[in-house]
């Protein structure tokens, strides 16, 4: 990347001459590149970007024997190709300026396509709007490459002013949706209020991620709605979703909690009554916020379910993400719940536009049991981590619950050191 960086700013600069005459700029008297100039350096940016691309990517050592990270981020702002970022024609960019900025690329839904991985990626550009896009790669650890085009989605008559986190799910019923937030100004707010927003579910389907039929946003009793996934199967006869009912855009207040409710179709999905499955708690990983990631992964034992929590320090809110089993006929009755979170940001991952962020809405389990889990830093770029089905069950199975209190979970490691200092028949140290 620094030797990207360093090719690319170090030839599209072109020292003021102090003369206008041939090849400079009649506004300004600087020199302009010629055409030869400018090709050449195009190139240069072109081929730096090609390289970039196609760097591969290399496993993180000693993980946690749960599941493996990588050392490079697989989706950047970086990606999104030169033609969305440049202007590339001589006569209306001839100093080869980037025209609309990428700031970040990051929170994508996942599935996996004709032997590909697809990313439906969030990319916020530097206006702060975000948008959908996707990219593919044949392995899903490195060499993704963005489609051409962004998604476009249809709006609804009330337009949305900013999209985000889908989340992709292949339904029983034979499409595939796509849900995801939409935000709107709250109009209900002074007109001085320029930050306050009504976020709610939208939802897609499509076939062939290329056309994308927008249907009526998700209805709840909930005031705000986000972090809303679809149950991959029928449940009840009925379309099943997990929700997370908010009394406000930031803050939960009487509402939170991963939710569950059923809906008679998509066309107009309406839920009439939820519950509340995985509540927020005190002093957890999840005191503030929670909701769900991807869809769940079916196992032979129940419903793999992948979360985020979120609580507050000193230095500002923190999201990591965790995990819980349900159950296979009632999706909504929790099995396993391990204690503390599964994957915390780490390194460079605490550091981007949000700090001391991870945040999930996509994994991909494969036919042979491999899992893809694919999640955001700090709002900044995408990661992946592989594992298989037999370790997340292991972890979810086998991982002590929260004990909720200090003195009930010291005494979980005290009994873990005993096993283990038994095992090895070594006397313990004293205090």
């Amino acid at each position: 990347m620094a030797s990207f960086v360093k090719e690319v700013l170090g030839t599209i600069i072109i020292p003021h001459s102090g003369t206008a005459g041939r090849g400079s700029c009649p506004y300004f008297g600087e020199q302009l590149m010629t055409r030869k100039e400018y090709a050449a350096r195009l190139k240069a940016l072109q081929r730096s970007h090609k390289a970039f691309l196609a760097q591969k990517n290399v496993k993180v050592r000693n993980g946690n024997g749960i599941f493996t990270r990588y050392v490079h981020p697989v989706v950047t702002a970086e990606h999104a190709p030169l033609f969305w970022r440049y202007d590339l024609d001589y006569t209306s960019n001839p100093r080869l300026m980037e025209r609309i900025g990428v700031n970040a690329a990051f929170n994508s839904g996942a599935i996996e396509h004709n032997g590909s991985i697809l990313l439906v990626v969030r990319v916020e550009g530097t206006d702060r709007k975000s948008f959908f896009a996707i990219a593919e790669s044949r392995n899903g650890i490195d060499n993704f490459h963005f489609w051409d085009y962004p998604i476009v989605i249809p709006e609804t008559s009330e337009p949305d002013i900013n999209v985000y986190d889908m989340r992709v799910v292949k339904h029983e019923d034979g499409c595939i949706y796509g849900l995801f937030c939409t935000e709107r100004k709250d109009r209900e707010t002074p007109r001085t209020d320029t930050s306050s927003a009504i976020a709610q579910c939208g939802i897609v389907r499509t076939k062939d991620f290329l056309s994308w039929e927008r249907l009526p946003d998700l209805r709840t009793k909930s005031p705000q709605q986000r972090n809303v996934v679809l149950h991959p199967e029928f449940v009840q006869g009925k379309y099943a979703f997990y929700t997370r009912p908010q009394d406000g855009f930031i803050e939960a207040g009487t509402g939170g909690g991963i939710g569950w409710g059923l809906a008679d179709t998509m066309e107009g999905a309406v839920i009439d009554s939820e519950i509340i499955i995985d509540d927020r708690a005190y002093h957890t990983i999840k005191e503030v916020k929670n909701g769900l990631g991807p869809a769940p992964i079916k196992t032979p034992k129940g419903w793999l379910q992948l979360a985020h929590g979120v609580r507050n320090t000193a230095a500002g809110l923190r999201y990591v993400l965790y995990m819980f089993l349900t159950d296979l006929k009632d999706p909504f009755r929790v099995l396993a719940h391990p204690g503390g979170y599964f994957l915390a940001p780490e390194g460079i991952e605490r550091v981007g536009d949000v700090s001391n962020v991870t945040f999930s809405n996509g994994w991909v389990a494969k036919k042979n049991g491999d899992v893809f889990i694919y999640y955001g830093s700090s709002d900044t770029r995408m990661h992946v981590a592989t594992t298989t089905v037999d370790q997340l069950l292991d972890y979810v199975l086998h991982t002590p619950e929260d004990g909720m209190r200090s003195a009930a979970n010291v005494q979980q490691r005290i009994a873990l050191i005993r096993k283990n200092l038994a095992a090895g028949k070594k006397s313990p140290r004293k205090r």
